[in-house]
């Protein structure tokens, strides 16, 4: 449940505001319980998305540079790699998807 909820401090190129707003939704899913918005939840629910996108982005931008990156990317990034395909070690993705 908490994929999107990874160390975005550090990362290169630095976090988008869709990672930070996919961890924050992430995040207030799992501590209010409540997966599928309603009329009586939503209000609320996206309030508190949009505070915690905010809080995270101003950390974020307060803390000083990792002196290494995160161990792993967080799961947007990996997708989008997924994606693109196959790279060779050093270039552009190959066409059979490996060398």
């Amino acid at each position: 449940m908490c994929r999107n909820i990874t160390t975005r401090r550090g990362l290169e190129p630095p976090p988008t505001a869709t990672e930070i707003g996919a961890a924050a939704r992430q995040y207030v899913r799992k501590v209010s319980g409540v997966q599928t918005t309603s009329a009586a939840t939503g209000e609320a629910f996206e309030s508190a998305v949009r505070a915690v996108t905010a809080a995270t982005t101003e950390l974020l931008a307060g803390l000083p540079d990792r002196r290494r990156p995160p161990v792993s990317e967080p799961p947007l990034r990996r997708r989008a790699a997924a994606a693109v395909g196959p790279r060779a070690p050093d270039g552009p993705p190959t066409a059979r998807g490996h060398d």
